[in-house]
């Protein structure tokens, strides 16, 4: 198990999400990464890539 960045984590919490000292401790865990979000996760789709998604793969009519 490895140990939590406490001082990150407040600095996340307290000053990238601008929450109140009382609100932050009374998170749980799992709480805290659903408001900072996964950095893992995959990105939204963009326009530029739905576009480029349109051309490499184009709808086709029912009768083609």
């Amino acid at each position: 198990m490895t140990a939590l960045d406490w001082p990150g984590l407040m600095r996340a919490g307290l000053g990238g999400l601008g929450l109140r000292p009382e609100e932050f401790w009374r998170l749980t865990p799992a709480e805290l990464v659903l408001m900072l979000g996964d950095p893992g996760a995959v990105p939204p789709l963009s326009r530029a890539r739905l576009d480029e998604l349109a051309r490499a793969w184009p709808d086709k009519a029912k009768d083609e």
